[in-house]
């Protein structure tokens, strides 16, 4: 019933359909792809399928994509998204290790019957949380192994879908296995019908990662307050922040450290009196410095004493604060954490990491941290265990597929 329908809606609005799509950005190949128009793939015996439908979720599962490489190395590798930001990125990290990279089907029957009959995928594995009932019928129908990994569901979404459990209960059976992020979201899925058989808490593959190799000395002269990846109209709330730390803690130095270097002029004005890491100047002479080197920002993280993650006090949604936790440094955001609300929720229910709403809050939190040293030394450690708690995704899903 729910393919006749999804079917007929579809064919009555579809010249509606391409002209939003058209509007929204999307070219005409990928409409058509989207159709489950592929073009050229040759298929082989085992074909692995990821899906990410954006940014966030091809991240995750970057590192899985390219191990999965390495341990199936006669096997076809397929990476599907959503959006058209989802392609960039994936073509960018993983246009070197997959076969096809494509966009995912629209959910008809027809559509996902023609994307399957030319990928012919034996295992496919879904990111985060992707429930299509065409697409999940028709893997079924035709042996397909489907997954849900990395597995979530946002508070909101469950409130919703529990409500139509009757109708989502039959949809999740139609994965072989649910694979999930959290004990919590582990009980979502099962709440809302998930076999208790083939679902299970797998952790999260954004903690599947290694610090980097620490290849130069760098003398801090004093404890150090980075803000990384700052954006247009935040470098002032740091900055003042910073400023106000600085009469209470007069061994505090900062680096600031732009998203973007055009943006470096702007940054110098505001600062007015720095050093410039390009220069090979050292904090042990100065107070602050301007990070304004490529690739250098991962691994200043292990310097720092505390971290502002930037993108958090305007509408960009946020950067990956796990490239300081990592380290075992407390990070700090502002508000707007949307590109990684999964990982923040992680590390503030484990009591190693800090989201504000305002300046005030913002210097507050710091000033805790670096007055009271028992709360420090705890939630540095807090970092360090995170990581340890939520390892071992990666192995997971490759011991599923061996």
């Amino acid at each position: 019933m729910i393919g006749f329908v999804s079917e007929a809606i579809f064919r009555l609005i579809y010249p509606l359909f391409l002209i939003l799509h058209k509007k929204a950005g999307y070219s005409d190949e990928a409409f058509i792809q989207k159709c489950g128009y592929i073009g050229n793939f040759e298929p082989n015996e085992r074909v692995i399928m990821f899906h990410g439908v954006s940014v966030g979720e091809i991240n995750a599962i970057e590192k899985l994509v390219k191990e999965t490489r390495k341990a199936f190395a006669d096997s076809k590798i397929v990476v599907t998204t959503g959006t058209n930001t989802g392609q960039e990125i994936a073509h960018k990290k993983l246009g070197e290790t997959a076969d096809l990279i494509t966009y995912f089907p629209f959910d008809t029957p027809s559509c996902v019957e023609r994307f399957l009959g030319k990928v012919k995928p034996t295992d496919i594995l879904m990111a985060e949380t992707e429930i299509w009932p065409n697409f999940g019928g028709k893997c079924n129908k035709h042996g397909i192994n489907l997954y849900i990994i990395n597995g979530r569901i946002s508070d909101r979404t469950f409130r919703s879908y529990k409500k139509l459990k009757f109708f989502f209960k039959p949809l999740l059976r139609n994965y072989t296995g649910i694979f999930t992020q959290s004990r919590e979201d582990l009980n979502k899925f099962l709440a809302l019908g998930a076999n208790p058989e083939t679902t299970k808490r797998m952790n999260n593959l954004k903690f599947d990662i290694t610090p980097p190799e620490i290849d130069f000395e760098f003398e801090k002269g004093g404890r150090v307050f980075l803000a990384a990846s700052t954006h247009s109209g935040e470098d002032e709330i740091i900055f003042d922040a910073y400023k106000k730390l600085k009469e209470k803690y007069q061994d505090l130095k900062f680096i600031i450290a732009p998203r973007h270097l055009t943006r470096l002029d702007e940054v110098k004005s505001i600062i007015k009196t720095y050093c410039l890491r390009s220069t090979g100047a050292s904090l042990a002479d100065n107070d602050i410095m301007i990070l304004d080197t490529m690739g250098e920002l991962g691994k200043i993280f292990a310097f720092a004493d505390i971290a502002f993650i930037g993108g958090s006090f305007n509408k960009t949604g946020g950067h990956n604060p796990l490239e300081a936790v990592i380290f075992g440094k407390p990070v700090i955001s502002g508000p707007s954490i949307n590109n990684f609300k999964d990982i923040y929720a992680i590390i503030q229910n484990a009591g190693a990491g800090f989201v504000v709403k305002t300046k005030e809050e913002l210097f507050n939190t710091a000033d805790k941290l670096l007055s009271d040293e028992t709360f420090y030394q705890k939630t540095s450690e807090a970092c360090i265990n995170v990581f340890k708690e939520q390892q071992g995704a990666l192995d997971f899903v490759l011991n599923v597929l061996k």
